[in-house]
């Protein structure tokens, strides 16, 4: 019964983390980035502000969510020891987490303090926002290996599955072009389609926007591969737990890739970006679970 309510537990967890992080999306794609000044903890030099904007507020919210996300991070780390021992995975992954979520935080912090927010659109913020993002992507696959390590009596290990492995640094790739894309989005919005297809084309545009006409064609290229891997997998494992896990890929893969369709054509409005965002996160933890399972089918 311990290692059930640990496992839920460690499931809510990842399920709160992914609500900070499709926030801090909104945060970002609300130009609301700057709404507690450049003051970190503090919020405009408050603990609470007092009558704020609604830029504040919803920069002061997700501040308080991330608030709450490192004390049940460190509750689920100091559960895991207790309850597993020295060398269960899920003890180890557990730590992963929480050593992901305190460079998280510093990572936060220094986009308040660098003023990587609002308006910027300098080169030091779409590389601090690629660092920021593969950060958030490694704690929700350590949070998600947590959770599934965390069903184990005994630690397990196996090959990992090569093919499998190989879609993470795709989808990594992926992802932060896709970061970088939407960045570009909130900062240089178009009128239409065509106008925003011109404004990449452009001899004089600026970098994020040169950047934004290759996350379509990456983003087109990873689902193909991450489709066909899952496919593979599907037809040469064994094992139903795998199938099931990589049918999701396929199925995830599918619906991103018509999400990032509708988000293109709409001229990526916010409620469409969380909803790429989400299915983004999906699609990075369904991979790193078809990764860890594979290699136990393989052993």
């Amino acid at each position: 019964m311990g290692a059930r309510n640990f496992t839920r537990y460690a499931w809510g967890v990842l399920g709160w983390n992914i609500a900070v992080v499709l926030w801090g999306a909104y945060v970002r794609a609300s130009g609301s980035g700057a709404g507690c000044g450049n003051h970190w903890p503090l919020c405009n030099g408050e603990v609470v502000p007092h009558a704020p904007q609604i830029q504040t507020l919803i920069e002061f919210t997700h501040r308080a969510m991330s608030g709450i996300a490192f004390l049940a991070v460190a509750a689920l780390l100091a559960w895991s020891i207790r309850a597993y021992p020295r060398r269960h995975r899920a003890r180890g992954m557990a730590l992963a987490s929480f050593a992901f979520l305190i460079v998280e935080a510093l990572l936060g912090a220094g986009l308040v303090l660098f003023d990587y927010v609002g308006a910027d659109s300098s080169v030091g913020r779409a590389l601090y926002l690629s660092l920021h993002l593969a950060n958030t992507l490694l704690l929700l696959g350590a949070l998600s290996l947590t959770a599934w390590f965390s069903r184990e009596a005994a630690p397990a290990r196996g090959r990992i599955s090569r093919l499998a492995a190989a879609a993470l640094p795709v989808a990594l790739l992926v992802a932060i072009s896709g970061g970088i894309a939407a960045l570009g989005d909130t900062l240089f919005p178009a009128s239409s389609l065509a106008a925003g297809i011109r404004q990449d084309l452009s001899a004089t545009a600026h970098f994020l926007l040169r950047l934004r006409v290759f996350h379509p064609a990456l983003a087109i290229a990873g689902g193909v591969f991450f489709a066909w891997s899952a496919v593979w997998i599907m037809r040469t494992s064994p094992r139903r737990q795998v199938y099931r896990i990589a049918l999701a890929v396929l199925i995830l893969t599918i619906a991103q890739l018509g999400a990032g369709a509708i988000n293109l054509v709409l001229l990526a409005p916010v409620g469409m970006q969380i909803v790429h965002l989400l299915l983004a996160d999906l699609v990075w933890i369904s991979l790193v679970l078809l990764t860890v399972e594979s290699a136990e089918s393989s052993r």
